[in-house]
């Protein structure tokens, strides 16, 4: 249950985050081309709302055996459909950003719950449905962890907010980098880095 509880930490977490966001910045600027609003969609619908999608599409396998061969998975494909999918994701941001409404916070808080209750009562190693095929939750969580991380940052950026992840995300969710980094080609300049041997390079990601 380990998994199960830090990602429900970092839900709550989040949900404090959205909570403070001012009104006033929703249209503002939040990242890349992004407004605040869509920033929180995205990190809505893909933290939140993909967690009950996915615990709503049991898997029959396992497709997937780890966190960081999720995002692996996008560097073996065809550029032509990792386009295509952000151009989605763009659009899927847009439009859960104006399904939250005036007090997106309201909206975040109720889903967080319903997410908390589900993930509470599914088994570790029960089989998911997800964008990359079947995965045991246990495996999967940690991105959507990893999901609410990374944007509660931007989102905290974007709004001069302070954003404090559990200490067990944060771990969780640099350990995932770093192993992704290693499978795709990246390990040596992120240890590098990491013990102050060696700059990343300018614009320098692992997903």
């Amino acid at each position: 249950m380990a998994v199960q509880n830090t990602f429900i930490a970092t839900a709550h977490a989040f949900t404090g985050l959205v909570d403070a966001v001012p009104a006033s910045r929703l249209a503002g600027p939040g990242l890349g081309d992004w407004t605040v609003r869509d920033l929180v969609g995205h990190a809505v619908s893909a933290g939140l709302a993909g967690v009950l999608t996915a615990l709503g599409r049991p898997a029959s396998t396992e497709d997937i055996a780890t966190p960081e061969a999720y995002y692996a998975l996008a560097k073996t494909v065809d550029p032509a459909v990792v386009d295509a999918v952000v151009a989605l994701s763009t659009t899927d941001a847009r439009q859960w950003g104006a399904r939250l409404g005036e007090r997106p916070a309201d909206q975040v808080r109720q889903l967080a719950s319903q997410v908390v209750t589900a993930v509470s009562g599914t088994a570790p190693d029960a089989l998911v449905t997800t964008a990359a095929g079947g995965m045991r939750l246990g495996r999967w969580l940690p991105t959507r962890t990893f999901e609410l991380v990374v944007h509660g940052f931007d989102l905290a950026a974007a709004v001069d907010l302070p954003f404090e992840p559990p200490v067990d995300a944060l771990a969780e969710s640099a350990a995932l980098a770093a192993r992704l980094a290693a499978v795709t080609g990246d390990g040596r300049a992120v240890v590098l880095a990491l013990t102050g041997r060696h700059d990343l390079a300018a614009g320098f990601s692992v997903v």
